[in-house]
């Protein structure tokens, strides 16, 4: 038993093939009016701008895209063009800087430094005991063990080790650096220690109570050095206290080591017979 929708869509299909013939023409009328309008100039212009507007369009986001990329790539050349001219810039100042400081330190070497080799603090060990000092002269440069380093304004320290361009210097910052003094107006000797901790102020150590020694008076290397040539300022005495038996003494060092950069070594060679004999026995051969 057939249903009414069934019966419907049979009366639909035979109108259909019964009508073909209309509907076709009515399909090639409709086309036909479409390829009319499509000649028509106004339309043939409205498509073809539409289409330039598109391609516009698309061609705009393809070259923004394209010029990220490239905008990208030039910044990048552009960094690394900046970081070497930046870098070269920076050699160039410190060359500057360099040969400006060794031209002062040349011109302002004193007289008692004697024959000398300049030298560039190029390392150093910062501690609260062990300072520690590298510059950049050696062997080959004539620089050998026990010699004095200083600058125009005193004494630095003394090389205790050295290699074919490099030498380790132990400065007066250092607790285990003596060197023998004597202040310029009472000529009171004493042994100069550094006492750990500020890096401006040392200790004139075994001065008698006895002594004449005034606060002011300036402090120079002495004969009695085993490696310092004479009159290498060291420092100035700033305070004076009683104890027992000797006088608590405080010295301001000649020197500013935390902006300590070049340096004069002076080549005089210490008297090895002077330091052989101080170190000989003190007792006599029994005699016969």
């Amino acid at each position: 038993m057939l249903t009414r929708k069934t019966t419907d869509v049979s009366s639909f299909f035979r109108f259909i093939a019964k009508h073909t013939a209309y509907l076709y023409f009515l399909l090639y009328c409709t086309l036909s009016i479409m390829l009319m309008q499509l000649q028509r100039k106004e339309t043939l212009d409205a498509i073809r701008e539409r289409g330039l507007a598109i391609n516009a369009a698309i061609g705009k986001q393809f070259t923004d895209a394209t010029a990220i990329f490239t905008q990208e790539r030039d910044n990048q050349h552009l960094f690394l063009q900046n970081a070497r001219l930046f870098a070269r810039l920076l050699r160039q100042q410190a060359a500057l800087r360099d040969a400006a400081e060794l031209k002062a330190i040349e011109a302002n070497a004193p007289q008692w430094a004697g024959h000398f080799k300049v030298a560039r603090v190029v390392d150093r060990r910062f501690s609260a005991t062990d300072n520690m000092l590298i510059i950049d002269a050696g062997s080959r440069q004539g620089v050998a063990r026990d010699m004095a380093v200083l600058t125009p304004d005193g004494l630095v320290g003394r090389v205790i080790d050295v290699s074919q361009n490099y030498a380790k210097v132990m400065p007066v910052i250092n607790r285990n650096f003596m060197v023998s003094v004597v202040s310029d107006s009472t000529r009171t000797n004493g042994l100069l220690a550094w006492q750990n901790g500020n890096e401006r102020l040392a200790k004139m150590e075994h001065v008698p109570v006895s002594s004449k020694l005034l606060v002011g008076e300036g402090v120079a290397t002495s004969g009695y050095s085993t490696f310092a040539i004479r009159g290498i300022p060291v420092g100035q005495i700033i305070r004076i206290s009683k104890d027992k038996l000797f006088y608590n003494v405080d010295v301001r060092l000649a020197v500013d080591f935390s902006s300590l950069s070049w340096v004069l070594v002076s080549l005089a060679k210490p008297s090895m017979e002077k330091i052989e004999l101080m170190q000989s026995p003190d007792s006599p051969g029994k005699g016969e």
